[in-house]
């Protein structure tokens, strides 16, 4: 045999050379090493059999599958070395590798390092397989999303879509790419494209990782499989499937059922199977039909460590019983989420199969605990958590999974060598039920499952970082010993040494007839308890066959009634929940509602005890709602009985949507996919008047709205029944709060005019004391977190009062932003003063008080400026000393106060690069409040910059409402610049330069202001042409000098003809000083004209940002829509007209100035 110190073989199957030293060969490569050696001696043998060749080819095999252990090459080493086929030479040299083989791995046999590696090496890791999302979803395409995933074997590229050239590269085990390139066959399943497509199906992802847990359970080890990721990037799809693309668990347990078919008589196979659910941790066992209330408790024991006390394990025997307990356990999984309020999107579901083989004749079991893990969403906090609120840490619904990741990063530091304290199993119901799962007895993967869209990048990003941590976690598995064989070799045994004293008191031949009867009855006792023991399977799986026999006439009869009566059918946000529970119209009254005694039994959020009735008659169903029960159909609410029509949206309470389906004479092949839960909440919404439409005043060049726009639109989806439902909670907790959404900046622009960003706020309002607050997205998806958890204190009977800092209803008093208004700056570019009187508008574009305000130009001492001091030219300003005062005077009609008496309101504004904003002093409780503040402002030595501020923006004044209680709004005087005669100073080059180049926007400008921007250039024309025209009153001026002299040296000639040249000079130095006189005259009917030209465009301006807010009626009223038409249409020909008239009128004054000045230039040509 080769020296075991200096061997050296080329390994033709890996196609690599090993060298092996005793003192550092790894267990992995000892096993490679017997690969190895076995390859050198079978060379040497000429003559193998086919027997020899097949086990081989097995042990190969073997060597190369990722999870195969020293058991398995010692199993197939001792048939080769038994084969009679084989040289007596050769089975020598096969008994004295497997001695050695014995006397190195046996020891090692359950190593946890003796796995070998997939194509990337991370043998003592877990395994970490990387899944591309499926398709962009609906919201991703709308908004025109780009794709910034790349992948290339195991590595995985992530894009910077803000920053292309920016790209982060992650390596993993696997990577699967499904976004593309796939077909769908006659069967519905997706399939690759052709041989080039990078397209990894459910076929793929199964073979490569369902294979893997399959192999790991017939060996006896732990297996568990997590899928991680944000919502709708693919976690359910991988784990579940839809449809005929079925996914891992489905197929793992058929693939189970198929193999234990095909073994040997002489072994017993047992599969329990289990499905939980854990939503705010709590646990809801999915296949019991009774709800325990706080759920199921999460219990440890000393052997089985964690485990979940009173939950249903299910003995099975085959896949068809596996499958009606899935679709069992997700119709109570629907349930509870309706009637808990829970979002599926945000709870962990986790299935359990215990595999046990029993191998009679090596009186050996093997015990295998198979967990299949599909987790919630994984949407960061700055997302969809609770930023900027005072409650951040205060739902539960995230603690699993904010557990798991510090779970996972101790792990992951202890992995690397770290010290680690602590590593955070108790501190949530997912983690400790994980723990073997993560470093302890079990084989792991875990699928991250991203979502290529650009708009998901943080959220991407995220994902793959935590998948980098999570693969550097080690585990140790062992092969499981079930505790039932042991039992029964202990009893068996002791029964054998019972016989044997028994047969030594026969031989004796002594009277031992008490010590004989002790002994048969310890005998009887002892096969009474291995019959027992081994019965109990028996007994449970019997059980289980008459459970899932009644659960099979159910489904038949359900089958049956489909086919006979109409129904309605759920709507569920997940997919996968959607269709699942049925509820079936028969003949005559059926009353719906939450009462036992109903026919059709609803629960969820604002039904009723009796909540409407459905009447089925002569063919025609009609739905009646019951006194102040809310139903809509097809989005819009009725009062009185209705028909139904085949496919009409029904939705009952605060968001129970449901669809419904006629009688079998109405029905046709229509794909009922459609009519999804968004379809469901867009038609909703369309009934209240809320679309694309109204967000947006203009499309891009393509013809399509905005993708922002749309952004915020689905976002207002999303919240529509969330706010729904928290309103209904408001109610039955007798919060006296009604919650309702708005879109900030819906018809608010920036100072140059441009749209603001627009997003979905709540505004909240408290019925009783008249407050307000407003909550941004993200704070009102924490606060229904809260509150959910509240009102399931309410429903278990627990007491709701909490104190006010608890209470997710709650908030202090708050400043609310009301509305706001644009003066344009114009004017002070030419040191003409302006008096505005003009709208506060709120986001709506609806008024909401009016304001009086002036800006006037001054000199440093506070001298205000006249008509004389205008400024043809404001590059005339360039380098000089600008000074106004901002003067604001009143604001009338201020529906905040008409609203509730005792409010206040300050004003607020910020003038270029001033580094905060400027408040009035609060006034209260008046209506129309005299404000009579001014401020006066000096620009030391005006830039390019701020008279192109001037010229282009407006200052912005903001209109704040004030309640009682809160904080006022207060200006930082300590960072503002003043002068020595107390103005503030701004334009200062050591303040940070504005910079508002960042709100150019991608969307089309509109036309009106189209026409503006032209006249503002025409403007700029015409500045030139004074420009010009200045020079040459220059010149003339000196002409006029030069003439002058002339006369004056006239005067002193003394000559024949000097009467007569007396008499000559005065008329022509008289001609000369009028053409010079007349050019300085036509200067000033220019500067007049241009003056004029300015206000007129300033009011232009006012009227077109008017025309931009004007909002059609929301209320569904012929009459008011044509009011509303004829205003717009009016104001539209008001507009044009006035802008026709100005620029004309300026046309024209200009020309009769021209011609003014050639018919004097004509006049006093010789």
């Amino acid at each position: 045999m080769p020296s075991y110190d200096s061997v050296k073989v080329a390994v033709r199957n890996l196609g690599l050379v090993v060298n092996t030293k005793k003192s550092n060969l790894q267990p992995t490569q000892q096993i490679r090493f017997i690969g190895t050696l076995l390859d050198s001696t079978t060379r040497m043998v000429q003559l193998l059999e086919d027997r020899f060749r097949a086990l081989r080819t097995s042990l190969l095999h073997i060597l190369h599958h990722p999870y195969s252990t020293a058991r398995d090459i010692q199993t197939i080493l001792s048939h080769m070395a038994s084969t009679t086929a084989v040289t007596p030479y050769a089975r020598l040299r096969m008994r004295l590798l497997q001695a050695w083989f014995i006397k190195v791995f046996d020891p090692l046999r359950d190593s946890p390092y003796t796995r070998l590696s997939l194509p990337v090496d991370v043998r003592h890791s877990l395994q970490c397989p990387f899944k591309s999302s499926l398709l962009f979803l609906q919201r991703e395409k709308n908004v025109g999303s780009r794709c910034v995933i790349s992948m290339n074997a195991s590595t995985t590229s992530i894009h910077d879509p803000k920053n292309p050239s920016h790209v982060k590269t992650f390596t993993f085990d696997l990577a699967y790419w499904s976004h593309s390139g796939f077909l769908k066959d006659p069967d519905g399943k997706l399939i690759s494209a052709g041989p080039n497509s990078k397209y990894s199906g459910q076929k793929e992802v199964f073979r490569d990782l369902g294979l893997g847990v399959l192999h790991s359970a017939w060996q006896g080890y732990n297996a568990t499989l997590l899928a991680y990721g944000q919502t709708g990037s693919g976690k359910s799809y991988s784990m579940i499937g839809y449809g005929s693309n079925r996914g891992i668990i489905p197929v793992v347990c058929e693939e189970l059922f198929k193999t234990i078919q095909n073994q040997e008589k002489n072994k017993q196979y047992q599969v329990t199977f289990s499905m939980l659910e854990i939503y705010n941790e709590q646990v809801t066992d999915l296949l019991s039909k009774i709800k325990k209330r706080g759920g199921l408790k999460v219990r440890e024991d000393q052997q089985q460590g964690f485990y979940v006390d009173g939950l249903k394990r299910v003995p099975c025997d085959s896949y068809a019983q596996i499958e009606r307990l899935m679709e069992q356990g997700t119709k109570i999984r629907t349930t509870a989420s309706t009637s808990m309020n829970a979002t599926s999107s945000r709870s962990h579901m986790l299935i359990t199969i215990q595999f046990k083989q029993i191998l009679l004749r090596e009186d050996i079991t093997k015990q295998s605990i198979i967990n299949l893990v599909d987790l919630a969403g994984s949407e960061r906090q700055k997302s969809s958590g609770s930023e900027g609120d005072r409650l951040k840490e205060g739902s539960r619904v995230n603690l699993s999974l904010t557990t798991l990741g510090n779970v996972i990063s101790a792990l992951a530091e202890a992995a690397m060598g770290k010290k680690v304290l602590h590593v955070p199993y108790r501190d949530s119901v997912l983690t400790k039920l994980l723990q073997s799962a993560l470093g302890g007895n079990s084989r792991t993967i875990m699928i991250a499952a991203i979502s290529p869209a650009d708009i998901c990048y943080e959220e991407t990003l995220s994902t793959l970082r935590y998948a980098e941590r999570t693969k550097k976690i080690k585990n140790k598995a062992v092969i499981n010993t079930g505790p039932t064989a042991k039992l029964i070799n202990e009893l068996k045994a002791e029964n054998c040494n019972l016989f044997s004293r028994l047969s030594d008191l026969g031989n004796s031949g002594r009277n031992v007839e008490d010590e004989t009867k002790e002994l048969r009855c310890l005998l009887a006792e002892n096969e009474l308890r291995i019959q027992a023991i081994q019965a109990t399977w028996e007994y449970r799986l019997e059980e289980a066959r008459k459970e899932w026999e009644q659960q099979y006439a159910a489904v038949t009869q359900e089958r049956w009634m489909m086919e006979t009566f109409p129904y309605i059918v759920n709507i569920n946000e997940d997919p996968q929940l959607s269709g699942v529970l049925k509820y079936f119209v028969q003949k005559g009254s059926s009353d719906v509602g939450q009462s036992p005694s109903n026919a059709i039994i609803l629960r969820g959020l604002g039904i009723l005890d009796k909540h409407a009735t459905f009447s089925n008659a002569d063919g025609k169903v009609t739905i009646t709602p019951q006194d102040k029960c809310k139903v809509i159909v097809n989005g819009v609410p009725i009062v009185v009985k209705t028909k139904l029509q085949h496919l009409d949206r029904i939705i009952l309470g605060s968001n129970n949507a449901y669809l419904y389906i006629g009688p079998p004479t109405d029905r046709t092949r229509e794909d009922l996919s459609r009519y999804d839960y968004d379809f469901v909440q867009s038609e909703l919404a369309a009934a209240e008047g809320f679309s694309v439409d109204t967000l947006s005043s203009a499309n891009r060049k393509d013809g399509k709205p905005d993708p922002s726009v749309l952004a915020v639109f689905h976002d207002y989806l999303k919240l529509m029944p969330l706010v729904a439902e928290a309103n209904q909670m408001s109610v039955e907790l007798k919060k006296d709060l009604e919650m309702e959404l708005k879109v900030k900046n819906l018809a608010s622009s920036d100072s140059r005019g441009y749209d603001l960003q627009k997003e979905v706020i709540v505004k909240v309002s408290n019925k009783v004391t008249n407050q307000v607050w407003i909550w941004s997205k993200p704070k009102f998806i924490n606060r229904k977190f809260l509150m959910e958890e509240l009102y399931q204190y309410f429903l278990d009977g627990e007491d709701v009062q909490v104190d006010k800092e608890s209470d997710p209803f709650w908030d202090p008093v708050e400043v609310i932003h009301l509305g706001s208004a644009h003066i344009w700056l114009q004017s002070l570019a030419y040191c003409m003063k302006l008096e505005e009187q003009t709208e506060l508008l709120n986001s709506e574009g609806m008024e909401e008080a009016i304001i009086l305000i002036n800006i006037i130009p001054c000199s440093p001492n506070g001298r205000i400026f006249g008509e004389d001091d205008m400024i043809i030219d404001p590059l005339e300003l360039l380098g000089k000393r600008i000074d106004f005062q901002i003067h604001i005077l009143q604001c009338l009609g201020i529906k905040w106060i008409k609203e509730v008496a005792h409010r206040g309101i300050q004003i607020g504004y910020k003038i270029y690069d001033l580094s905060c904003s400027l408040y009035t002093k609060p006034t209260w409780r008046n209506v129309n409040p005299k404000i009579d503040e001014v401020i006066r402002f000096s620009a030391m030595k005006t830039s390019h910059d701020f008279l192109n501020y001037l010229q282009k923006n407006a200052l912005i004044i903001d209109l704040w409402g004030l309640q009682e209680g809160c904080e006022e709004l207060d200006s930082d005087q300590e960072l503002m610049e003043v002068t020595g005669e107390g103005t503030i100073i701004i334009d200062n080059p050591k303040a940070e330069a504005l910079n508002y180049t960042g709100l150019e926007r991608e969307n089309k400008t509109p036309e009106l202001y189209q026409k503006l921007q032209k006249l503002e250039q025409e403007t700029e024309l015409l500045r030139d042409i004074n420009r010009g025209l200045r020079e040459e009153n220059v010149l003339l001026k000196d002409k006029l000098k030069a003439c002058e002299a002339e006369v004056q040296q006239s005067k002193t000639l003394k000559s024949p003809t000097k009467a007569q040249a007396t008499k000559v000079t005065p008329a022509a130095s008289k001609d000369s000083r009028l053409v010079c006189y007349s050019r300085v005259s036509c200067d000033a009917e220019f500067a007049k004209a241009l003056k004029a030209f300015y206000q007129n465009m300033n009011v232009i301006r006012g009227q077109y940002l008017k025309i931009m807010h004007y909002r059609a009626p929301e209320e569904d009223n012929i009459q008011l829509l044509r009011l509303f038409a004829e205003k717009q249409s009016d104001m539209l020909k008001d507009f044009g007209e006035q802008l026709e008239s100005s620029i004309n009128k300026l046309k024209n004054d200009v020309a009769l100035i021209v011609k003014k000045k050639r018919e004097r230039l004509g006049y006093s040509k010789p």
